[in-house]
């Protein structure tokens, strides 16, 4: 089977639109030919990222599933349509893809569209092996999943948090004890139960744990960084 073959039927899994048991394409003569009529023919979201995770090409069943046209697209962050722990780990995959430490990623993702829904699906990430492409580029490939996802409840405003609220959050989640955060902010031990009751209300968690992650989830909470830090932009 070639590619020109596979490109015409529908997809099994998201490697099987390449036509080979490789998730590299070949670096062959044809090689750009046949990458042309896979990202226009195949039926599966497809995009070029640059050494960036920028978004430098989509097909048009990436577009559709993003909700989104060529023109809004074109330079965006891929990573950032993706929750934080699938952003982490995507980003750490592409890495080790470029450093040839790994052949592909795969994993059931759900992508953000304009109107705060979430397209679900599964994506695989494999680097570009075709003539002429940039060494670092990678091509990742969305299956659509038939299961419709619901929007993300929303937060009702960006500034949700007080600077109080703030500390209080990144010591809840740096697994401070309501004592200790009470003499660093000198506030009665009532008066941060108080706070992080008003958190756990505004942000629809049902505990504290809860409230860490959803914080995190709705990047209120700033990924990869310790002590944890509370983004200024939800803080007014």
């Amino acid at each position: 089977m070639t590619v020109l073959d596979a490109a015409h039927r529908p997809p099994t899994s998201p490697l099987d639109v390449l036509g080979y048991s490789s998730p590299l394409l070949p670096a062959t003569s044809r090689s750009g030919e046949l990458f042309r009529s896979l990202f226009e023919r195949s039926g599966v979201g497809i995009a070029v990222l640059d050494g960036g995770c920028r978004i430098q090409r989509a097909n048009a069943d990436l577009l559709s599933i993003l909700d989104r046209d060529a023109a809004e697209v074109e330079g965006l962050e891929f990573s950032g349509l993706l929750p934080t722990e699938c952003r982490r780990r995507l980003l750490n995959s592409l890495d080790g893809l470029r450093a040839g430490r790994e052949r592909r990623f795969g994993e059931h993702v759900q992508v953000r569209r304009p109107d705060g829904s979430a397209a679900e699906g599964h994506l695989t990430a494999v680097p570009l092996r075709v003539s002429g492409a940039d060494p670092t580029a990678i091509m990742i490939l969305l299956v659509r999943s038939r299961k419709p996802v619901a929007p993300e409840p929303a937060v009702a405003s960006t500034k949700v948090l007080s600077e109080v609220d703030a500390r209080i959050l990144e010591g809840v989640a740096a697994g401070a004890s309501t004592v200790q955060m009470a003499g660093q902010l000198f506030l009665s031990r009532q008066g941060v139960e108080y706070h992080v009751s008003a958190m756990l209300r505004r942000l629809k968690a049902p505990n504290r744990p809860a409230l860490v992650s959803r914080a995190y989830k709705l990047g209120i909470l700033s990924a990869g960084t310790w002590p944890p830090r509370a983004d200024p932009q939800f803080v007014y």
